[in-house]
């Protein structure tokens, strides 16, 4: 015996053999009856539907056989996957491969095998259907292509079966979110009266079911207005222009207690099958925390709004002309038939109807129908019992008729429909329920029981369609809601940016305003305030911080998204930057194991620029060199004058002519992101801003094998005058006290926003046992930090590129950087905000604007050393709040 071959992508094959879900299930009679159905059509004693797994074959149908499953090195089937063909074995007494097989020597005496693979998903045969008999016999090429007919039929069914399980899913999902909606939902009658009420609507206004059900919708409106609702309702049945129905607005509720409570109420019209309006769906906003949650109320109100437009118009909504086209022209051409419909009943309070998805046309002349004035794909309703059709859908059972022309009238067609010579209504159960039905007519074949159960699969994949149709109808109505908010948060964020980039210190300085006076109107002791009042003017402080801190959080990134960043351009020397952007990064460029040149231009070349996003630009590419560089490699910072441009040049792999616009795409790293060094991607789109906004241009030079250079350009280069003596002896003074830094303890201060840094500098200024480092982003921080520890790290939580809690995981997965001392400092200020702070393990979380004597009083404690400052505490203590814009 020879065992299978294993197919060369099985891991694949596998893979989509599991992802149909359907191994070890029960049986289902779809599967059975097309294994019966290929049985008779091949006169073979056994057919299968067969699953190749890992080490055995399963069976999902097994006519004629009585085992469920058998090993795989023993399984023909087998073969026909590893060969992913067509495998007819016209004698296996004859076929060394097969002689000695179990199955052949023993029961059940296998002597014909022919399987064709069945591959429902990406092409991987997952299995076969395949057909086996105890005697030798062929497969002509007929046979053969009705064998490919009917394995195809297996993989729809394997397909529908996993769409099955996934929709089933999506149907709990989609009634979990419309059953848990955080807002009021009121259903009521014609009449006004409340059949209906969600908990959210009752915790709202106070009440219990009770209270409600079974009265009148006005009881939840003030006595000013409860008179008017029967009114809204009578005009709009009547035809009025509606008021609130199909528009809402804003209106007062009463609780139960008797205060009014306000909300938006927005009321929906829900129709019947017969157009006629049946009831009233009221849904409740609260609008009593507006101030606080204006945007999220939105968005569940346009959401919910979307979910009930889907729940009421998703006929509207869905579209299966084409499938049901389809379904209805196989079923003429199973039968060869003049005439088919396929339909599914409708239930409905009084007797089911049925819709047409599909209808061959039946009419002799062009103003004549069959039953109905509209006799297409889904337009056509019938709800007549005694019809043809009727005895199928509301009865369930099988219509046939070999002579319908001779029951003249009774048949109760219009006239001019054209002559039937025989018809057939087949139900289609699911779960004991007719859910619809399907007919022919003028059919060359006997209409016997034989051609019914003969058509049996297809009935059981009507079933299973119709069932997905209604599966998919809800699936869609989440997807819309779904696309519809994606678009409106697409509109929202161009929308915030273009806001927030407008926003600048004239927001905040009325806000600290409001902040000033609530303080002093708190703490008053002339003018004191009642308890109330304390009350009211803290919940003003409590809103102004958390809206200014709010304003901070988002200020600096929505302004360099929108091209407002401000800046502070004037002239500013060149070899200064170059050595303080240069002295930063020496100590990563050494623990890189990169020699780190720079070659500084003249000491009178200025140019017009910010002298702190000027650093930031040259620390982003010099970084990305050391980086992206070869071991033991070399970066090279110059200027060259004839072309005004700072090159900052590496020797490392070099980057392909065609991937350089990519360099500057966000978030795009060159599938750098595969390996061993981090970032984010964002860098060089940042510094690609940065140059722009100074009117300068940034390009790249690359050669593969040999490095890249990256440059830029600043405008308004100049030559300034010499300094003085003793202006040089000043500037060597400040240069030397910075290249002596780390001889005092060493601060590392990661925050992006000039202003910030600027306040820590001159803070620390006055320090005289600590110096200061100030980075912009944390993937520098990170890289100074691990190449020189600072005494202590004092970080930002919103960061450009990597934020303050991912750099924070980073030093504590690093077990040499893991005793380092961290001090989050940021805008946001909700305890909320500072216990998650504390949580992910910061030494400390301050907040913004900067309260320098907290500040000072930390790193004490934290360094376990006092400060010497020229800081009068004291005064600091007395001061009136913020007065620094953070």
């Amino acid at each position: 015996m020879q065992p299978p071959d294993i197919p060369q992508d099985e891991n694949l094959r596998l893979a989509s053999l599991h992802a149909l879900q359907i191994l070890d299930t029960p049986a289902e009679k779809g599967f059975e009856h097309l294994a019966q159905l290929a049985r008779e059509l091949f006169d073979m004693p056994m057919a299968l539907v067969s699953l190749v797994d890992t080490d055995r074959q399963w069976f999902k149908a097994h006519q004629g056989l009585g085992i469920r499953q058998t090993h795989r090195d023993i399984a023909f089937c087998a073969h026909a996957v590893a060969s992913n063909d067509i495998l007819v074995i016209g004698d296996t007494h004859q076929d060394s491969r097969f002689a000695d097989n179990p199955l052949v020597s023993e029961s059940p005496y296998i002597r014909f095998y022919a399987g064709y693979p069945l591959r429902p998903l990406d092409d991987q045969p997952v299995g076969t259907l395949c057909l086996l008999d105890t005697r030798p016999r062929g497969l002509d090429a007929h046979q053969q292509r009705l064998l490919k007919g009917l394995a195809g039929q297996a993989e729809e069914l394997l397909r529908q079966h996993q769409l099955r399980q996934r929709f089933a899913q999506a149907t709990l999902r989609y009634k979990a979110l419309f059953n848990g909606s955080a807002t009021g939902i009121v259903r009521i009658d014609r009449a006004g009266i409340i059949r209906a009420i969600n908990p959210f609507a009752l915790k709202m206004l106070g009440y219990e079911h009770e209270d409600v059900l079974g009265k009148n919708v006005a009881i939840l409106a003030p006595p000013d207005v409860a008179s008017t609702h029967d009114g809204y309702l009578q005009r709009y049945l009547a035809g009025g222009t509606p008021r609130i129905i199909g528009r809402g607005r804003d209106i007062e509720a009463l609780h139960k207690h008797g205060h009014r409570v306000p909300a938006h109420l927005a009321v929906n019209a829900i129709h019947d099958n017969d157009g006629q309006v049946s009831e009233f769906i009221g849904v409740l906003t609260d609008l009593s925390h507006l101030h606080l949650a204006n945007q999220r109320i939105q968005q569940e109100q346009i959401l919910l709004k979307v979910l009930h437009q889907g729940i009421t118009d998703y006929q509207a909504l869905m579209s299966g002309e084409k499938l049901w086209d389809f379904l209805m022209e196989a079923l003429r051409e199973l039968t060869d038939s003049q005439y088919s419909l396929i339909g599914e009943v409708l239930t409905t309070a009084k007797t089911p109807t049925l819709k047409i998805h599909a209808i061959t046309d039946v009419s002799l002349i062009d103003d004549s129908t069959l039953l109905t004035p509209q006799p297409r794909n889904g337009k056509m309703i019938l709800s007549d019992p005694d019809s043809l059709l009727g005895r199928v859908f509301t009865q369930g059972r099988v219509v046939a008729n070999e002579a319908v022309d001779k029951h003249g009238n009774p048949l109760r067609f219009h006239p001019g429909h054209a002559p039937l010579s025989n018809y057939l209504g087949v139900p289609i159960y699911s779960e004991g329920r007719v859910i619809g039905m399907f007919a022919i007519a003028n059919s060359s074949k006997p209409l016997d029981q034989a051609l019914i159960e003969w058509l049996q699969p297809f009935t059981d994949t009507c079933a299973l369609l119709l069932n997905l149709y209604r599966q998919m109808a809800e699936r869609e109505m989440v997807t819309s809601a779904l696309a519809k908010a994606r678009d409106q948060a697409e509109k929202a964020n161009q929308a915030k940016s273009e806001f927030l980039s407008s926003m600048s210190h004239e927001l905040r300085t009325p806000l600290n305003a409001i902040l000033g006076f609530a303080q002093l109107l708190t703490n008053s002791k002339r003018y004191p305030l009642n308890p109330k009042q304390q009350r009211q003017v803290q919940q003003i402080e409590k809103s102004g911080r958390h809206l200014l801190a709010l304003i901070n959080e988002v200020l600096d990134l929505a302004k360099i998204e929108a091209g407002h960043l401000a800046l502070s351009l004037e002239p500013i020397n060149l070899a200064s930057v170059f050595e303080d952007a240069c002295t930063t990064l020496d100590g990563t460029a050494e623990a890189a194991g990169i020699r780190l040149y720079r070659h500084l231009p003249s000491p009178q070349l200025h140019v017009e620029a910010d002298y702190t996003r000027t650093k930031q630009i040259l620390l982003n590419l010099i970084s990305n060199a050391i980086k992206y560089n070869r071991e033991q490699g070399e970066v090279r910072v110059t200027y060259h004058p004839e072309k005004r441009q700072i090159r900052v040049t590496d020797t490392g792999p070099g980057i392909p002519l065609e991937r350089h616009p990519e360099l500057f795409e966000p978030f795009n790293r060159l599938d750098a992101e595969h390996g061993k060094v981090e970032g984010t991607g964002i860098g060089l789109a940042i510094t690609r801003q940065l140059v722009e906004r100074m009117g300068g241009d940034l390009g790249v030079e690359s050669t593969l094998g040999e490095g890249s250079t990256f440059w830029f350009t600043l405008p308004k280069v100049t030559a300034l005058p010499l300094k003085s003596n003793e202006d040089s002896e000043a500037e060597t003074s400040q240069a030397t006290q910075q290249a002596h830094a780390f001889d005092r303890r060493q601060i590392l201060y990661i925050e992006d926003n000039p202003a910030n840094q600027r306040l820590m500098e001159d803070i620390f200024e006055d320090l005289e046992t600590l110096s200061l480092c100030t980075v912009p982003s944390a993937e520098i921080g990170l890289d100074l930090i691990r190449a020189q520890p600072p005494a202590l790290v004092i970080m930002d939580i919103h960061l450009p590129g990597m934020d303050g809690y991912q750099a924070l995981a980073q030093i504590r997965r690093d077990a040499t950087l893991r005793p380092l001392h961290v001090i989050a400092l940021s805008a946001n200020a909700m305890p909320s905000d500072i216990k998650r702070g504390l949580e992910a393990g910061f030494d400390a979380y301050l907040t913004k604007p900067i309260d320098i004597v907290a500040l000072l009083k930390t790193l004490s404690s934290l360094l376990n050393t006092p400060l010497e400052t020229v800081f009068d505490t004291e005064q600091l203590k007395r001061s009136d709040g913020p007065g620094k814009d953070a």
